[in-house]
């Protein structure tokens, strides 16, 4: 756990008008700033035109955070979390402290119906300090498991993909389709990602959704850049955690290789689309990672699996608070988004 947090959010916004339209607005920049007990922090800078000019859309996001118990239990698939290797002397064995500083930009143009052309680029440097006592990370750093050389790491990556998109609302969908492929360089390796989300409404008040997501990176990728998975908005943590596989700790199991599929039921107790929700949501989540040399494949071995359920709270088209507890094979783990998991 990383203590208790205190966070504060304050944006300005165009909005899209008597026409609507899926995006949130028509344009917006928005600052978030966080803090918790235990020495993380959040600042993030976003501005975004989605629907300003037509046929565009660009955003800048400008981050800088530090996660000061980023899990971190080895690399592959098949790392272990053995509660014996902790103690008073060494408390933070399955932890490690990561700051990133970050500016991305993303320009997007429509192409013909749903169909959008997508480009970008960021800048990130991301640096990592041992925690006291042994840890794992120590551990792989000296014995050369983690190349030692490119920390801290400095990246410039440019990307460019596809993006079909029909939903709804795009923060908030309840119906819709959305598949990225995306092929991304930086500094030493580059990474190919696709994925696939869908919505679907049978009867009123109940949203089902799934996604499936897969990337392959080559080259020879630093942990830095194997932490995260690639999409048209944000890199996210995986695998583990909320965006991946909630019920497991943030960054759980690391590798070149990703592979993801979840199933959501979200059910509203309270249900008024255009103004607020209040869901009930059960999740099933799965993934693995793969190790260098191994290809990427939609496989159900080595899976790892977790389920849980949610209360989502959503006011108009642009916020959502989601509290939950997610459990896998390694315990439970009580988690909470400001946005749905996909």
């Amino acid at each position: 756990m990383d203590g208790f947090w205190v966070a504060g959010h304050f944006s300005e916004y165009t909005s899209l008008g008597f026409t609507g339209g899926p995006q949130a607005n028509a344009a917006a920049v928005s600052l978030d700033g966080a803090m918790s007990t235990k020495g993380s922090y959040q600042l993030t800078v976003d501005a975004e035109a989605p629907a300003l000019v037509g046929g565009w859309r660009v955003g800048l996001v400008l981050s800088a955070t530090r996660d000061n118990r980023l899990g971190f239990f080895g690399l592959g698939n098949t790392t272990v979390n053995d509660p014996d290797s902790l103690s008073a002397a060494n408390p933070y064995f399955y932890k490690v402290s990561r700051s990133r500083q970050s500016a991305r930009f993303a320009v997007q143009r429509h192409v013909i119906g749903p169909l959008r052309a997508l480009a970008g680029a960021q800048i990130e440097h991301t640096s990592f300090r041992a925690l006291p006592g042994a840890s794992a990370f120590t551990r792989d750093l000296g014995t050369g498991v983690i190349d030692s050389t490119r920390i801290p790491f400095t990246d410039a990556a440019v990307r460019a993909g596809l993006v079909f998109d029909t939903r709804d609302v795009e923060t908030v969908p309840h119906s819709g389709v959305v598949v990225e492929a995306i092929y991304a360089a930086g500094k030493g390796y580059n990474r190919r990602t696709a994925s696939a989300r869908v919505y679907v409404n049978p009867i009123e008040k109940l949203v089902l959704a799934g996604r499936l997501a897969a990337e392959q990176m080559g080259g020879h990728p630093p942990v830095a850049a194997q932490l995260n998975m690639e999409s048209s908005e944000q890199t996210y943590v995986a695998v583990g955690g909320y965006h991946s596989l909630r019920g497991y700790y943030d960054s759980r199991f690391i590798g070149p290789g990703k592979l993801l599929g979840g199933l959501e039921a979200r059910y509203g107790l309270l249900w008024a689309p255009t103004l607020f929700e209040l869901d009930l949501v059960a999740f099933y989540d799965a993934g693995r990672v793969f190790g260098p040399g191994q290809s990427v494949s939609i496989t159900t071995k080595g899976l790892h699996h977790s389920g849980g359920g949610e209360l989502g709270l959503r006011f108009g088209r642009n916020t959502v608070l989601a509290f939950g507890y997610g459990r896998g094979a390694e315990g439970g783990q009580v988690i909470f988004g400001t946005q749905w998991s996909f």
